[in-house]
């Protein structure tokens, strides 16, 4: 995988920081899967696993969105559904190219692409907007 997740990446909440750096191993483990030929099933196992993990995590940072008013929470339920969507078109995708590895490899850098953009432009500002309720 081109990119992993670092401290810089940290938003300041620590149970949003312990899933992104999850969701960075198992992103990490299904590419590459992809790239050492491992069986399609075992892909399409890492591929539901990450997509439930990405649905649980949304819920839970959503979660805690709205527990704390986070006034951009519309903004982020509406980019979670449209990765969420993504992920979905990456294993319809995958199936539908009978297991083609190439389908994977080629979604690594958007992937890691839309993670490492999202917690730096929305996700951070999560622990800024959290971090001035605590000051108060």
């Amino acid at each position: 995988m081109a990119t992993s997740w670092t401290s810089d990446l940290s938003v300041g909440v620590d149970a949003i920081d312990k899933q992104h750096k999850i969701w960075f191993e198992k992103a990490d483990q299904l590419f590459e899967a992809g790239k050492s030929g491992k069986a399609k099933e075992f892909i399409l196992q890492l591929l539901d696993f990450l997509d439930e993990y990405t649905k649980m995590h949304f819920r839970d940072e959503e979660k805690y969105m709205l527990e704390m008013n986070y006034p951009e929470y519309p903004v982020q339920k509406k980019l979670h559904t449209e990765f969420i969507a993504k992920l979905d078109k990456l294993k319809q995708d995958y199936e539908q190219s009978g297991g083609n590895i190439v389908v994977i490899i080629n979604a690594n850098q958007m992937v890691v692409d839309w993670l490492i953009q999202h917690i730096s432009m929305q996700d951070k500002k999560i622990g800024v907007y959290a971090k001035g309720l605590k000051s108060k």
